[in-house]
């Protein structure tokens, strides 16, 4: 005898074990913490920002020091996405196509960044650059600006997000396996031809998504960027330590306006996520 079938709707109905009261609290719950943690910071940032007008909040994201501000945000970041992009498609592939010795520890070394506070990796580059540092003697004799400028700056940023690139594309690529990459070989394809023809089609949405968390920590990070950046106006400051500054100083509209800004990537880091996220599940394209 054939089994009935059952739908989804039952399945799912069968497995919602809670009474419907239980349910009700637990979703009231994780609505209210979602408003008061999430939606209303969010509501407050963009109030603050318009609370004297659109003319008073583009006045503020047109002066010349939030402007600098912005230019260093969005430069700091393409050298940090850019660079963390090839390491971690490398590291990527390595570790999940191949077997070598140290694999433990480079898994290891990639998670670094995630178990070190922002401020102690930024302190580390003092140590390592600084005047009295390991380096810094040699750097003030040969006249290379390390601390207190755009190195510095990138070097931190590319620090505390290099994971995010490897870490997203590790599981996937195990989960595809080789079968794919060594069938190219086995036709006569090189390398280089069987990464960007076979391997690099599968992990596109996968790039895409870890591209996009990698750069969304690099604009808005704060800690290791101010021990390194030397705070010095219109040119070492990013939007993050500008908000900072422009609070301190009781300017809050100035702040406020460059907190939307970082804000609006917020939102859009999230709903970019959720689509990317979709079709990684998919695994197909966009109206596939």
């Amino acid at each position: 005898m054939s089994q009935p079938k059952i739908s989804p709707s039952t399945a799912r109905e069968d497995l919602r074990t809670e009474p419907q009261v239980i349910r009700i609290v637990i979703i009231a719950i994780a609505v209210t913490f979602l408003t008061v943690f999430v939606v209303l910071p969010l509501v407050v940032v963009f109030a603050q920002a318009f609370s004297k007008g659109i003319g008073a909040y583009f006045a503020a994201l047109s002066d010349p020091e939030a402007l600098s501000a912005i230019r260093l945000t969005l430069m700091v970041a393409a050298i940090s996405v850019g660079l963390n992009l090839v390491f971690g498609v490398i590291a990527a592939w390595a570790i999940a196509k191949f077997d070598f010795r140290g694999k433990t520890l480079l898994i290891s070394l990639i998670d670094l960044p995630f178990s070190v506070s922002p401020v102690i990796s930024g302190l580390v580059f003092v140590l390592l650059f600084g005047a009295q540092g390991f380096l810094g003697p040699w750097l003030q004799a040969n006249d290379v600006h390390i601390l207190f400028a755009v190195p510095g700056i990138a070097l931190a940023t590319i620090f505390v997000t290099f994971p995010f690139v490897a870490r997203a594309l590790i599981p996937l690529m195990q989960e595809q396996g080789t079968q794919e990459e060594e069938a190219a070989i086995s036709l006569g394809a090189s390398g280089l031809q069987t990464f960007f023809r076979v391997t690099l089609p599968n992990i596109k949405w996968g790039v895409l998504y870890s591209v996009l968390l990698c750069n969304a920590r690099a604009m808005g990070e704060f800690g290791a960027v101010s021990v390194v950046s030397g705070h010095i106006r219109g040119e070492t400051n990013t939007m993050p330590l500008l908000v900072e500054i422009l609070y301190n100083e009781y300017q809050f509209v100035a702040a406020f306006a460059i907190a939307s800004l970082l804000a609006m990537l917020a939102l859009i880091t999230l709903v970019a996520k959720t689509i990317l996220e979709r079709h990684l599940d998919e695994g197909r394209l966009p109206g596939d």
